[in-house]
């Protein structure tokens, strides 16, 4: 069954019985993407009905996040049980052998860890913004223990708001707009599993033997610690390209979704010669 960008997500199972939700739209060539932390399909809104158009695009839903969300911190959240789950849909659901594979912030560390651990179920990968390990992971403990407390108050608000304005810039809870804030706020719980989420460490030698191509791609006015993340993924993976969307920031794919889109477009494409990108976009 497929469905538009604008209707209902599509439901499937995990393995384990647990409800799987994601877009499915278009033909050609698979590209799965991957959202990031307090996101979920909609995260895609600007890339499903444009890149559609020249792959079936995949769009789903991680675990515990909308429109299954938990009520409580689960055990099942973390980096590798994602990743699983997305070999699942590959091989269960979308029953593919291989798909091109782009993850944005938290999300990429899922892409990298489902393409180290199952690279033969990845035609490529895109890394938007990686993160090598998680900003929680990170963070100091004021930090942490301000999260805990705010959620434990239940200041959901305030503590949605730290977080963003910690992953993305200052200031940047206030400027969102309205429907973000929306997916943000429906992604709430999924912070008291990520406080407590076991942290995924980057392996240099692991990612070195990962012969698959990949495009690393920051924002131009992302925070530094992205690029940091980008420069150690360049000497490290074997077949890579570099790029930065310009105008943009952290939520590349939203602030400059045209720029965005047509790089990932030309990246598959080069790989892909049956995929035609016009050269008049």
């Amino acid at each position: 069954m497929r469905v538009s960008a604008s209707a209902l997500p599509v439901q499937a199972n995990y393995l384990d019985g647990q409800p799987l939700s994601f877009l499915d739209e278009g033909d050609g060539p698979v590209l799965l993407l991957v959202h990031g932390s307090l996101c979920d399909l909609r995260y895609w809104r600007w890339q499903v009905p444009s890149l559609s158009k020249r792959f079936r695009v995949i769009a789903p839903s991680l675990r515990c996040y909308w429109p299954h969300t938990a009520d409580a911190p689960s055990g099942l959240f973390n980096v590798r049980q994602h990743a699983s789950d997305l070999a699942h849909l590959i091989d269960d659901v979308v029953g593919v052998e291989s798909v091109h594979l782009l993850g944005h912030s938290r999300g990429a560390q899922v892409a990298l860890e489902l393409a180290q651990s199952r690279p033969e179920s990845v035609s490529s990968l895109i890394l938007a913004d990686p993160a090598l390990q998680s900003m929680l992971a990170r963070a100091d403990g004021m930090f942490l223990a301000s999260l805990r407390w705010k959620l434990a108050d239940d200041d959901v608000e305030g503590a949605l708001a730290e977080f963003i304005d910690a992953v993305n810039g200052e200031d940047t809870w206030r400027r969102m707009t309205g429907w973000f804030k929306e997916m943000v706020r429906d992604n709430a719980a999924t912070l008291a599993s990520q406080l407590s989420e076991p942290e995924w460490e980057f392996d240099e030698a692991r990612a070195g033997n990962l012969q698959v191509p990949v495009l690393l791609l920051g924002g131009e006015f992302s925070p530094a610690r992205y690029a940091k993340a980008i420069d150690v993924l360049e000497k490290t993976l074997p077949r890579v390209q570099r790029d930065v969307i310009p105008r943009a920031a952290h939520g590349m794919n939203l602030g400059n979704a045209p720029a965005f889109n047509k790089r990932v477009e030309r990246f598959i494409s080069e790989l892909q010669p049956m995929v035609q990108v016009p050269n008049d976009r």
